[in-house]
């Protein structure tokens, strides 16, 4: 028989405690490193491109609660009376519709797009508790702002603004407000079913991330930013490093990366509320579309657009080619206004 030597236990067990005291002095270190990284990482926001400030400048300003909220309007098609409001997505702003602007500016009488509060040039205060019921409230308010509240109007959305516009249309269908009349809806690529919506990684991240919530934002850089947002785009209509970088620079401005893990809270609001926002949808009598990109990794085809043809069964759809992904209108702007204005014009 063997007999193990005491003395070899006696080095195996200091071994071991140096390791378990290793292990707490480098997550000690790393406690300690983390939040300085951050506020290292937290650079000055990169200059306005002079795209962007040729942008910013053609648009207005108006005030919400005290906010200053950002939005556009132009003036087109003599002769018409419809008006078009463009409610945009997540993380980007209403430069998500410059590629179709003129397009529709040649069919409406009036082009209005706004950048929701904590996106864009509009404010973006923190701490604040970002919600859909909020930004719907600033669409009226923008509405009443411009004169248009007794005016029907043509709603056409994208992602975080197909939410946005379902509350508009639960508001309008119950006459809760009376600021806002619908005259049609036109959704996008919005996550409006939680059965079938994937948010990315980061988003659930930064959703559930809690205390740690302002060290993760600071965190975010413009190359995990352009990855993430460059996997929802197909890989033949991927942005140019120009467009990648207005984008990440208007989510710069005003520190608005400092508060995108309280906007997406959002994700957890549509869980919530999805019987009066889907519900306004199903039994609304107010014409509706869908415009889809089939690549989608966020609403997944076939599972998402057969959902909705379950559900929305009075609306029509216009799915776009099989390489179209999440941002449809930027990435095939002819096959998007077409779709909608073979939507427009059949009522």
């Amino acid at each position: 028989m063997t007999r193990r030597d005491s003395t070899s236990d006696e080095g195996e067990d200091c071994d071991s405690s140096s390791r378990t005291i290793m292990k707490e002095w480098w997550l000690h270190v790393g406690l300690i490193c983390v939040p300085l990284v951050a506020v290292y990482l937290h650079v000055p926001a990169p200059q306005l491109s002079p795209a962007l400030q040729n942008w910013r400048a053609t648009g207005d300003y108006f005030t919400f609660r005290d906010s200053s909220v950002y939005y556009r309007e132009s003036f087109g098609a003599r002769g018409s009376s419809d008006v078009v409001i463009l409610l945009h997505g997540f993380p980007t702003s209403s430069l998500d519709w410059y590629k179709i602007w003129e397009h529709l500016n040649q069919r409406f009488s009036r082009v209005i797009a706004l950048d929701f509060l904590g996106f864009g040039f509009s404010d973006k205060p923190r701490p604040h508790r970002y919600s859909i019921f909020e930004q719907a409230s600033i669409v009226e308010a923008l509405v009443s702002h411009l004169g248009l509240a007794e005016h029907k109007i043509n709603i056409l959305s994208h992602d975080y603004g197909d939410t946005v516009a379902l509350e508009l249309l639960y508001r309008s269908d119950h006459n809760r407000t009376g600021h806002l009349l619908i005259k049609s809806l036109c959704l996008s690529n919005g996550g409006i079913f939680p059965e079938t919506h994937h948010p990315r990684f980061l988003q659930k991240v930064l959703k559930d991330s809690g205390v740690l919530g302002p060290v993760l934002t600071r965190l975010m850089n413009y190359y995990l930013f352009a990855r993430g947002i460059g996997e929802v785009f197909g890989p033949f209509t991927q942005p140019t490093d120009t467009e990648f970088w207005d984008m990440w620079t208007v989510i710069r401005f005003q520190d608005g990366n400092l508060v995108m893990d309280s906007i997406l809270q959002y994700i957890n609001q549509r869980l919530k509320h999805r019987e009066r926002w889907v519900g306004a949808l199903t039994s609304t009598l107010v014409p509706v579309h869908m415009i889809y990109g089939p690549l989608d990794p966020v609403n997944p085809h076939p599972q998402f657009i057969r959902h909705y043809q379950k559900l929305v069964q009075r609306s029509t759809i216009s799915v776009l080619d099989e390489h179209i992904s999440h941002y449809p209108q930027l990435e095939d702007p002819t096959g998007f206004t077409n779709a909608y204005f073979n939507f427009i014009n059949s009522f």
